[in-house]
């Protein structure tokens, strides 16, 4: 009984990471793809030719003479595979050729092509042009998958910190840093690669030689609504129903458009939530003892940088060099900037949360004056953090480099060095957070916009 329960599930899980699933629905919400139709007919009827455009035949035969198999479900490919696209000779995979557009076609600006907003961010490839039919829904999945990227987060959370509540804006920083940890590792310790293509189009592909079981998008784009929402419901006096139906629809949005992206399978988005919601069970319950241990304990600094240095080698050390390790030690050392920072305003008496008697806090009138100055805050403590952001970008690899004694003329190869990538996520937005927590705050006082 439990074999044919366990021979179900797997069978199950087999189905849900085809990618003909994400083929289909984009089909339906009208992506259409460019693939030459030699290519389209190659891919189906040899088995060598899967993952995006690359010879993964040729490429796990070799790896297989060497001791190292690729076994287990579809998705379940090595990524060494996407990271040899640029070795592979003609004569050994010729339909990887045949997948690229010509020279003619891709410089051909024909209506309703376009290509991916953003090149991979590993090998700066970008991308193959596709039609699409249906604009709303591309700009309205585009600016859900948006809401798991960068840009994305350096305007979020400090709009909760200076125009919502510090103390929520904390706690999500904690949740989401720790959830991109969990995710982004469990992403180089299960090695899938993305969906192949063809038959999946590439709407996206900054992310693409990265693995992807789970999706880590769904994962902070459910774990950020609820945390969000959970924190508020009973801190603030709103309609439970209107905070629960957004929390949901961001989530649903946001792992929605992972698959219109073509970036993962519907198995990869469904464990990314679940995954999610998981770790959400056993944090949320100790954020307020995380919080008040952060502000209040004598060796709370010293732990704090211990800790989150500790796990960013750990995460360092799964995999090698991939901008998915790179993103969780950035997540890691905002954690630990913001958490500084908030001490340091504890104990100066700055941005204090209001007294547990005062709960719950009534939403203000959003009139013409409150909502200018929340704009204002907003463009101004964003534009100071981006300038930090580049200067201290400006600083940091030159200053790793030196201090660990690597060649700093190619930043991409010394980068490549664990100990310089680490320093410079932490050094960059470590200081990032600290300064959106702390100073910027200050010099919103200074100008009158507090």
């Amino acid at each position: 009984m439990a074999s044919e329960a366990l021979n179900r599930f797997v069978c199950l899980c087999r189905y849900l990471q085809d990618p003909s699933h994400v083929s289909r629905f984009q089909q339906f919400c009208g992506v259409r793809g460019t693939f030459p139709k030699k290519t389209t007919e190659a891919s189906e009827s040899d088995a060598k030719l899967a993952v995006n455009g690359v010879c993964v035949g040729q490429c796990q035969e070799d790896r297989a003479a060497s001791g190292d198999s690729a076994h287990g479900l579809p998705g379940q490919r090595l990524r060494k595979s996407l990271n040899a696209a640029g070795d592979v000779e003609p004569e050994k995979c010729p339909a990887a050729f045949l997948n690229a557009p010509s020279g003619l076609e891709a410089e051909r600006d024909s209506k309703g092509r376009v290509k991916p907003l953003r090149r991979n961010s590993l090998t700066g490839d970008v991308g193959q042009e596709f039609i699409i039919e249906n604009k709303f829904l591309f700009y309205l999945f585009t600016i859900g998958t948006e809401l798991g990227n960068e840009m994305f987060f350096i305007v979020f959370f400090p709009f909760l910190m200076w125009n919502v509540d510090p103390y929520v804006s904390r706690q999500l920083i904690v949740v989401w840093a720790w959830v991109l940890f969990f995710g982004q590792s469990t992403k180089d310790l299960v090695r899938w690669t993305r969906p192949p293509s063809p038959p999946v189009v590439k709407v996206e592909v900054f992310y693409n030689t990265e693995y992807s079981m789970p999706s880590t998008h769904a994962m902070s784009g459910t774990a950020l609504p609820f945390s969000l929402f959970m924190l508020t419901c009973s801190r603030w006096e709103y309609p439970f129903m209107i905070g629960l139906s957004l929390a949901l629809f961001w989530s649903v949005l946001v792992c929605i458009s992972r698959i219109y992206m073509g970036m993962h399978s519907v198995l990869e988005v469904i464990t990314g939530f679940l995954y999610s919601v998981l770790i959400l069970a056993v944090l949320h319950p100790l954020l307020d003892d995380i919080d008040t241990f952060y502000l209040s304990h004598s060796y709370a600094p010293l732990v704090v940088l211990l800790v989150h240095v500790g796990f960013s080698l750990v995460a360092f050390s799964l995999d090698s060099w991939s901008t998915s390790r790179g993103d969780t030690a950035q997540a890691l050392a905002t954690a630990v900037g913001a958490a500084l920072a908030s001490r340091l305003n504890h104990q100066l008496g700055l941005q204090p949360d209001p007294p547990e008697e005062a709960l719950p806090l009534t939403l203000p009138l959003i009139d013409r004056a409150l909502l200018g100055r929340s704009i204002l805050r907003l463009l101004v403590g964003v534009a100071v953090l981006l300038a930090v952001r580049a200067a201290m970008k400006v600083v940091a690899i030159p200053l790793a480099c030196k201090i660990f004694g690597v060649p700093s003329d190619d930043v991409r190869k010394a980068r490549q060095h664990a100990q310089v990538e680490l320093a410079y996520r932490f050094i960059v937005y470590g200081t990032v957070a600290y300064c959106c927590v702390f100073l910027v705050p200050l010099l919103f006082s200074f100008l009158g916009l507090s």
